[in-house]
């Protein structure tokens, strides 16, 4: 099962530790865990690894919040992710249960 992870944040120095942000530190921290790193790509700063079986896709879209719709329909399509597994930090918390120990 594939799931599509994304971060949402703004781009830019000024944003970096802002509440703006917190979709992108979750995203960073996802990364860690699934030991991959991100690189950019398409749209979004991108990194693939797998949890407990399953392939998870990680994106930081490469634009602002307003336009992160772009990166997230690109690479849902690209991925062939079903809606259903595409999760959206910080407003949709459901991906909490991937990584639950």
């Amino acid at each position: 099962m594939k799931y599509l992870i994304v971060g949402l944040g703004n781009i830019g120095d000024e944003y970096v530790t802002t509440r703006h942000n917190i979709g992108f530190k979750i995203a960073d921290n996802i990364s860690k865990i699934i030991d991959t790193e991100f690189e950019l790509k398409n749209h979004a700063f991108c990194a693939n690894g797998k949890f407990k079986g399953r392939n998870i896709y990680v994106i930081k879209p490469s634009n602002f919040v307003n336009n992160s719709g772009k990166a997230v329909q690109y690479w849902s399509n690209e991925l062939k992710i079903k809606l259903e597994n595409i999760k959206l930090w910080p407003w949709i918390l459901a991906a909490n249960s991937i990584f639950c120990v």
